[in-house]
């Protein structure tokens, strides 16, 4: 310590990083080959209702902000109501085969300066789940935040009790950190938080396992994966 007590003799804390911000998310257009994602907006609202309409809504809705809908007023209500958060960006999730949007995704939370963002408020209809196309959704996202925007950390954070979104996290290669107890209150009842993250330094082999398990040899001909995409990341499932 210097006589002034200060520590400027010595070197701060941590690795050097380089210097500037992440851009910020924006809407845009994202090209897989199994699904488009484009800028969420109204026009979407009829897709979503036929989908939600068929869905056990009470079930798929247990662990977000979000009510069940019954009209297409409701849809458009929950769209505007999403795209009047600050800082979020939401992505349409258009299946290429059928042309239906079945879901929906989000970059939020972005910490700019510190090169930080979180993917929330993932809706994912029947059509999208257990899907190449619903997986692929998420490694477009990821791509994007990591390589297009310069983020160095993405976030996934999810009611501890529910099972399938800490399961998600894991199969697409994300690490666990931890609970945050009494983190929110979530339609009037405690929701304690689980965390996890990506890094900017894990992503280029966490991209290689997203695409070995999309490329057409992970599929027999009635397009069963031959190798699971948790098997991949070392978690097991699906």
């Amino acid at each position: 310590m210097a006589r002034d007590g200060t520590y400027s003799d010595f070197p701060a804390p941590g690795r050097p990083v380089e210097q500037g911000a992440a851009s910020a998310p924006a809407p845009i257009r994202i090209e897989g080959r199994h699904i488009v994602l484009h800028p969420l907006d109204e026009t979407h609202a009829d897709d979503l209702l036929s989908c939600l309409l068929g869905e056990d809504q009470e079930a798929l809705q247990r662990y977000t902000a979000d009510e069940p809908v019954a009209t297409i007023e409701d849809v458009r209500a929950m769209i505007r109501t999403k795209l009047a958060i600050p800082s979020a960006s939401y992505f349409a999730c258009e299946q290429k085969i059928g042309g239906k949007v079945a879901g929906f995704g989000c970059l939020m939370r972005a910490d700019l300066p510190n090169r930080v963002v979180e993917i929330g408020n993932v809706l994912y209809t029947e059509p999208l789940r257990r899907t190449p196309a619903g997986t692929e959704g998420a490694y477009l996202i990821l791509r994007h935040a990591f390589e297009s925007l310069g983020f160095r950390r993405v976030e996934w954070k999810c009611n501890d009790r529910n099972a399938a979104s800490r399961h998600a996290a894991l199969r697409y290669g994300f690490t666990f950190e931890g609970v945050f107890r009494q983190h929110m209150i979530v339609k009037g009842r405690n929701r304690d938080t689980a965390w996890y993250s990506l890094l900017d330094n894990e992503w280029p082999s966490r991209r290689a396992i997203f695409e070995q398990w999309l490329s057409p040899e992970n599929f027999d001909a009635s397009g069963r994966q031959i190798m699971s995409l948790g098997a991949l990341n070392g978690v097991g499932g699906s």
